[in-house]
Order: structure tokens, then sequence, then C-alpha cells
């Protein structure tokens, strides 16, 4: 089928180009690539390999909640289908993925299918940080770099320390701009993490964050209501 040709085609460029992670996380001080690089980036290949991307929302879930101002804050949670459609011949791969996201306004939902379809593009197509042509264009002088403390030990795939990564920088986002600890605790548990997973995320975000501290307090408030209710129906 066309279309496979068509991915491949598209994956084959990025592979040489990539998507450099040009923006950086105030709170956090990293690197990442937003929305708008992946779109530039993808947009002209797409039309070069004929190549669409239709989406299709299967199910919206928003929760509001109030933010430590008294603001309304929306979190939204959509269910995506991403149709990978080869124009040559109509053949067509379906990519499946999530997307959260939260807004004190109206762009919610919009943030949510943007993430959505970010991560959709970078693993239907392999997206690299950056592309490495010529091996003979830069040399480079390698340096160990020091592995934090709460860190070590922990070893997981690249990928997954990307999405760790922004998983820290939104529970910073809720926790100190937002002010919704017990949201940002919410959003941690909803991904399910394993031991590894947690160890990693709370060494991201760092041994004497005030996003952990809270994150802490959020965890024991909802453990004591848990217990509360349990010996309430007791």
């Amino acid at each position: 089928m066309s279309v496979y040709k068509a991915i491949n085609a598209v994956q084959g460029e990025l592979a040489k180009t990539g998507i450099s992670k040009d923006r950086t996380n105030e709170q956090q001080r990293y690197k990442f690539r937003g929305i708008d690089e992946v779109y530039n980036a993808l947009s002209p290949l797409l039309a070069k390999h004929g190549l669409c991307i239709l989406p299709r929302v299967l199910t919206r879930e928003c929760v509001e909640r109030e933010s430590k101002q008294g603001a309304a804050l929306f979190y939204v949670t959509v269910h995506m289908e991403f149709d990978f459609v080869a124009s040559e011949d109509g053949s067509k791969h379906t990519v499946v993925t999530f997307g959260e996201a939260m807004d004190s306004g109206d762009k919610a939902t919009n943030k949510a299918m943007s993430a959505a379809y970010k991560y959709a593009c970078m693993q239907a197509f392999s997206i690299p940080t950056e592309g490495d042509n010529d091996a003979d264009t830069t040399t480079h002088e390698v340096r160990v770099a020091a592995v934090p403390n709460a860190l070590r030990g922990v070893n997981l795939p690249a990928a997954q320390m990307d999405a760790l990564r922004e998983l820290a920088a939104d529970a910073v986002q809720m926790v100190e701009i937002d002010g919704n600890p017990s949201g940002a605790q919410m959003h941690i548990d909803a991904q399910n993490l394993d031991s590894d997973q947690k160890t990693a995320l709370w060494g991201l975000l760092g041994p004497n964050s005030k996003t952990r501290d809270a994150l802490k307090k959020a965890a024991e408030n909802a453990r004591a209501k848990a217990r509360a209710k349990t010996r309430a129906a007791a």
C-alpha cells in the first residue's frame, strides 16, 4: 500500500534534518519541541510525498478545577485517532493516541489536541531531535556528564526521559504557576508510572523543589481523605 511508502519517505527526510529543540522551559531549564516546529517541519514533507494526516476525536473529558487565585482551570484529556492517508491510492494507517492539557481560558482542548498530534507524529515518523547528515561536519569532544544522585541507577530510554521531562514541566506549571498541586498529583497518577519512572520524575523535579514539597503534601492530603472516607463508610 502506498501509505507505508509515503510514511517511510517522510521518515527518511526527517532522519536527515530532525526537529531541533529550540524552545526552553523556563522553570526546568530544558529544551523542547513545540507544536509549531512540528507543523513547520512536516507540512512541506507531507505535501511532497502525498501524505495527509486527518484527525478524529474519539472522546473528550474536561474537569474544572480552581487555581490558588480562585480562577477556573480546565483540565482536558482527548482520545484521538489520526488517519495517515496516501493521496496516490487512498490507503491509510490509523494511529491512536491521547493528549492532555490545562488552561485557564478556552484553549485547553486545542492544546490537548495539539499534544496528541505532536506525539502521534513523533512516534509514527521516529522524529530525531536534530539531524546529522555528515559525520565530518562536527568534531565532538566527549565529556562525561554528571548524573544527579536521584537519577543514579535509573536507566530509561531517551523517549521516556523526554516524556518525563515534559511531565515534570507540567507539574511545575500546575503547582507554581496555577497553584493547583492536587491537580498536578492527579495528573501524575494518571500516567501509571512504574517505580523507575517515578524515581526519574522525582529526580527531575529536584531535591529542594517547591513542586516536590507541594506534591508530597497533596498526596498526603489525598490519602487522609481516602482514610476518612473509608472510616465514614464503615
